[in-house]
């Protein structure tokens, strides 16, 4: 990624941090005042320094985020089936059809697709609807505290964080996004904001928090010096032959001609040839859906290092521009939800006195455990996931 982790679910893709302190421990209080020491020294404003660690406490929901990671441990199913849902299609075409000047603008000057760079801003922050909820000196400030091998990032992202705001490009305020530290429209890290950042409404501010301008010809800037290449496309579905012994891997490329020796034809019988060299990914194995990807693929890889985070940019931006859904399905009996259906499952379980609190659609410790009862009582695997079998079990349709 930018080195960053995008919206509500999207993580730090190699960051693992154990924390070793306690709420309201001395040695929190301790590391809080030196952050706030090098911050001033490193030329954040005096005033922003002291409003920004002002009441630094440990925060267990960052603890808890830090040790999971969504792209890592969630089925592509379920991942996908929340990110790339009906709304989320439809909403990303009003945002295609109202911000049309600007894209086109966009696309212009940097050459990458709108449909990508919508598809982007849909999944990182749902087209500006949520930015997260983590005011970012806070979150940093325990992820720097916390004794992990990743303390000096982190420690970097929350002083640049502070910079921004210095120069005036941002508010303190407007530093709430993710637990790891990414913010803004397609939550940038603050050393990516830093170094790519553009004041495309030309108002004198890089804002990627409340101009949608600079945020999305920020990300196509992103994508650009990723290595996009104009009027290429992210790959496309393939089908392999039965008992597929070959090679595969995003890194492991070969021509098109050579995948076609390989057995391999597009998903609607097109035969592959040419010099153009690809990868094969299997996110689900070889029983699910196979992509032939190129290098802009690679571009929407590297905003975000997950296989599934770069599949739901590069499928989302095709079902935007009327695209069907991918041909295989994914080899399970239990498909994922989409982001309506979980808060209709929240709903049920409640509903059917399986407490798990307010209804938001957001998958937490609460609702897994009443999944979990739920599934135990039903006779279900008990794994707290929110999937097809105990949302129909709940009356779900």
């Amino acid at each position: 990624m930018n080195t960053r982790p995008p919206i509500t679910i999207l993580l730090l893709a190699a960051a693992v941090v154990v924390f070793t302190f306690q709420p309201a421990s001395a040695s929190l209080k301790s590391c809080v005042a030196g952050l706030k020491r090098a911050a001033i020294k490193a030329g954040v404003r005096r005033d922003v320094a002291n409003l920004a660690f002002a009441n630094v406490k440990y925060d267990e929901k960052v603890a808890r985020f830090s040790r999971r990671q969504p792209e890592k441990i969630t089925y592509i199913w379920d991942y996908m089936a929340f990110l790339v849902d009906a709304k989320r299609i439809r909403d990303g075409r009003a945002m295609l059809k109202k911000y049309s000047r600007t894209l086109k603008a966009v696309e212009k000057k940097y050459g990458v697709n709108r449909y990508f760079v919508t598809a982007l801003w849909g999944i990182e922050s749902d087209y500006g609807k949520f930015r997260g909820d983590f005011f970012t000196p806070h979150s940093l400030a325990n992820l720097v505290c916390g004794g992990n091998r990743r303390a000096k990032l982190f420690k970097r992202e929350l002083i640049i964080s502070l910079q921004l705001v210095s120069r005036g490009d941002i508010k303190l305020s407007d530093l709430k996004g993710s637990w790891a530290g990414a913010f803004g429209q397609t939550q940038f890290m603050p050393s990516t904001y830093k170094r790519l950042a553009v004041d495309f409404d030309r108002d004198g501010r890089r804002d990627l928090v409340n101009s949608v301008p600079d945020a999305l010809a920020s990300t196509a800037r992103f994508l650009k010096n990723a290595g996009w290449r104009t009027g290429q496309t992210w790959g496309y579905e393939v089908r392999i032959p039965k008992n597929y012994r070959g090679r595969w891997g995003r890194k492991r490329k070969a021509s098109l001609t050579t995948w076609r020796k390989r057995g391999l034809v597009r998903i609607n019988g097109k035969r592959l040839s040419g010099k153009r060299r690809a990868g094969l990914i299997l996110p689900a194995g070889k029983k699910g859906p196979a992509f032939l990807v190129f290098r802009n693929f690679n571009a929407i890889y590297s905003y975000n290092v997950a296989i599934s985070y770069a599949l739901s940019i590069s499928h989302l931006s095709d079902r935007l521009r009327g695209r069907k859904p991918f041909v295989k399905p994914w080899p399970t009996n239990d498909p994922g939800l989409t982001r309506k259906q979980r808060l209709r499952l929240q709903k049920l379980l409640n509903k059917n006195g399986f407490n798990v609190g307010e209804a938001d659609g957001r998958i937490g410790p609460a609702t897994r455990a009443g999944i979990k009862k739920a599934q135990r009582k039903y006779g279900l695997k008990v794994d707290g996931r929110p999937g097809t079998r105990i949302y129909r079990r709940l009356g779900g349709v």
